[in-house]
């Protein structure tokens, strides 16, 4: 197998909607290095040590900017805003006031409209060789969203093999908003394969059905005698193609598991995924109520990555940090209104280690 590497710096300079684009690379201490775009705040490579110490990068992403605009799958590591996952209908209400985002999914608003911040490019600082910082003004009314919302997403590599992702987001008028970051993990490295020998834990008895078209119905269901069950460590395909309901909606894993506040409020993991191929280890911790669960059900193939190989359906997971699916028209979820003078402050911690 060719060496892992992170693409090259020039192969991300180039222009996007008039403004320039670039790629920063951080590095720790032991032998873990980040590869960040500014085009939409996105992860395009994840480098770390396997059980034999051997650099693999565990991220799907393309090795340049030109890749990322003509890709079919345009999630790849980025930000998600203004607001993650699906808005039912395009449509929610704040006061006695309807708004409208342009559906992108089916009927659906998915991940802040086909505008939205996977899609602009972010102004950029540097601190350091272990931290960036990025900011994104988003206008009053951009993809019908109200309010000019100010955000900063800020990147930090430590030397203990974490990335630790800081989200922090002001509005001068009433909003909704959910932000995440929709890195497609893949611990045996990207392109190897699929994700379903990968063993996965979640601390989540709960989750959010979904109907037809992917809207949580309401309903907090429990995971116990289902195949969404991952309180216990299983590999991710043991029930992938069981013949539930829910699995056929989603063609595969594709719903919000409500995490167990004890977790978050003890800062203690929320996931745990482990590759038996590589010995890769990656603990999630997060301040987020939910987390969606993804496992590249709508990968076809047709896209290849950073080592030419093509990124086939199950060949990653998500583990997306965030609010409920349609929170602003579900009054029982958590909510994702942030009024002025309010701050949204949210944290996830992505830790790596190896098992012998």
């Amino acid at each position: 197998m060719t060496p892992y590497r992170l693409p090259q710096e020039d192969k991300f300079v180039h222009r996007v909607g008039g403004k320039p684009t670039h790629l920063i690379t951080l590095e720790n201490s032991r032998g873990m290095a980040v590869a960040l775009s500014d085009f939409g705040a996105r992860i395009v490579g994840l480098i770390v040590p396997d059980r034999d110490g051997d650099p693999t990068d565990v991220v799907l992403g393309f090795d340049s900017i030109q890749r990322y605009l003509a890709a079919d799958e345009i999630y790849h590591g980025v930000t998600v805003g203004r607001f993650a996952n699906r808005i039912a209908d395009g449509r929610f209400t704040i006061g006695n006031e309807t708004f409208s985002i342009r559906p992108n999914n089916g009927p659906n608003a998915l991940h802040g409209g086909e505008g939205g911040f996977h899609s602009r490019v972010w102004d950029r600082r540097v601190v350091y060789r272990q931290k960036a910082d990025f900011y994104y003004v988003s206008s009053d009314g951009e993809e019908g969203f109200p309010g000019r919302l100010s955000v900063m997403v800020k990147y930090r590599l430590t030397d203990n093999n974490e990335l630790v992702i800081s989200y922090r987001a002001e509005t001068d008028k009433p909003t909704v908003v959910n932000l995440t970051n929709h890195a497609f993990f893949n611990l045996n490295g990207e392109g190897n394969g699929d994700v379903l020998d990968h063993v996965l834990s979640i601390a989540a008895d709960r989750y959010l059905p979904c109907n037809e078209y992917q809207i949580p119905t309401g309903e907090l269901a429990d995971v116990a005698g289902t195949p969404f069950d991952f309180t216990a460590a299983k590999p991710i395909g043991r029930d992938i193609n069981h013949a539930d309901e829910q699995l056929r909606i989603g063609h595969g894993y594709d719903h919000n598991y409500i995490i167990r506040p004890e977790n978050v409020a003890a800062g203690a993991s929320i996931a745990t995924v482990t590759s038996p191929l590589t010995g890769i280890r990656m603990d999630v911790h997060t301040t987020e109520p939910g987390v969606q669960l993804y496992t590249g059900n709508f990968l076809t193939g047709k896209d290849t990555g950073k080592q030419g190989k093509p990124y086939g359906k199950y060949g990653a997971f998500c583990l997306e940090t965030q609010h409920f699916p349609d929170a602003p028209n579900q009054p029982g979820f958590p909510s994702t209104l942030l009024e002025p003078g309010q701050v949204f402050q949210s944290e996830t911690t992505y830790r790596f280690s190896v098992v012998k």
